[in-house]
């Protein structure tokens, strides 16, 4: 088979205030193809296979973020969008890099791309776990989740913990390391449907709240009796306010995410920030990228943590979706539908 010479890709047009636009003349993304660069000396020619989706790619194309203030580059009009991918090597010239070989590389919305070796990271085949953990429990997820509940939060054995998102990507990896890994005395999961909150309990959070469902929010009062010492926050927004009047005094609050407030162009705001000063309450702000050097002590440490039975990494923690490179924007959207449990990947076919 002859190496392609051109590529679809997904490239950003314009920046949405709210939910991106599928179609029409205000579409957020249009579907190009380009042509391939030659490859290099020390580069790689890949074929893309999944796609991670992460709620932190909107904040990348939003034009209400300064993007001073952003912690990485904002997305450039007229550039494919940015992702996590893994691929497969189609051609190199890299050393320790062959055909064939599968690696995680930030390849954007593209079919097919060329990067320097040093942008790739090597997978490695783990018995009954399949590759697309590397873009969730055993890459950036779980690096997110580990270093923001025991390094930011500092989260012990004698904490009750509260984690919103429970049942996303970042918040499932949350509660078993609280619980299995920190031996936290209480985790409470909050997520959204009932199916998802008894799959957050065999996890095992101590209970798992349904936001949607009436009467949540005296069920949180009832979970956090006494009040907690740690939140994870995946969420903002509401949540957020709602859990600062659940903290214990001088309680941690680790802020990972805002997914209830990416698509909104006016946000909730915080009417509860009394709380913060009369409780004094630490709020804590952190990007993984902060953790990058460790990633692979941190894969190491929790890929030996599934083989003991401590964190579950199977099928049941991943949402993995079958598309056409056609469908990569609409499948990205339905992580703000909450159509995932776990991590969410496309799968290109």
């Amino acid at each position: 088979m002859s190496l392609p010479t051109t590529t679809l890709q997904w490239i950003l047009k314009q920046r949405p205030t709210d939910l991106p636009v599928l179609s029409g003349p205000s579409q957020t993304f249009a579907l190009e193809t380009h042509p391939l660069p030659s490859i290099k000396t020390n580069q790689a020619l890949l074929k893309t296979l999944y796609v991670s989706n992460d709620p932190a790619q909107r904040a990348w194309i939003d034009p209400n973020i300064d993007p001073a203030r952003l912690y990485a580059p904002p997305v450039p009009v007229g550039s494919p969008m940015r992702a996590r991918a893994i691929c497969e090597i189609l051609q190199s010239t890299a050393e320790g890099f062959a055909k064939g070989e599968k690696v995680v590389a930030s390849c954007g919305w593209t079919e097919y791309s060329v990067l320097d070796a040093s942008a790739l990271r090597k997978t490695q085949d783990i018995e009954g776990v399949a590759v697309t953990h590397y873009l969730g429990a055993l890459g950036m997820t779980g690096l997110t989740a580990l270093y923001g509940i025991r390094d930011i939060a500092r989260a012990g054995k004698e904490d009750a913990v509260v984690v919103s998102g429970a049942a996303g990507a970042t918040g499932s990896m949350v509660v078993q390391i609280a619980k299995h890994i920190l031996g936290c005395r209480k985790v409470v999961g909050i997520a959204g449907g009932a199916k998802k909150c008894r799959w957050v309990e065999s996890l095992g959070a101590d209970t798992c709240l349904d936001y949607k469902a009436d009467g949540f929010k005296d069920e949180l009062i009832n979970a956090t009796d006494g009040y907690v010492e740690v939140y994870f926050d995946n969420v903002g927004g509401e949540m957020l306010d709602l859990m600062l009047t659940r903290m214990k005094r001088h309680g941690r609050i680790a802020a990972c995410g805002e997914v209830a407030e990416y698509n909104k162009s006016e946000n909730h705001g915080i009417k509860n920030w009394f709380e913060v000063i009369s409780n004094r309450l630490e709020i804590k702000g952190f990007i993984v990228f902060d953790f990058l050097p460790k990633i692979q002590e941190a894969t190491a440490e929790l890929v030996q943590a599934a083989k003991e039975g401590k964190i579950k990494v199977n099928a049941e923690s991943e949402t993995v979706v079958e598309t056409g490179f056609e469908g990569v924007v609409e499948t990205w959207m339905m992580l703000f539908e909450g159509g995932n449990q776990g991590k969410s990947i496309t799968k290109l076919v």
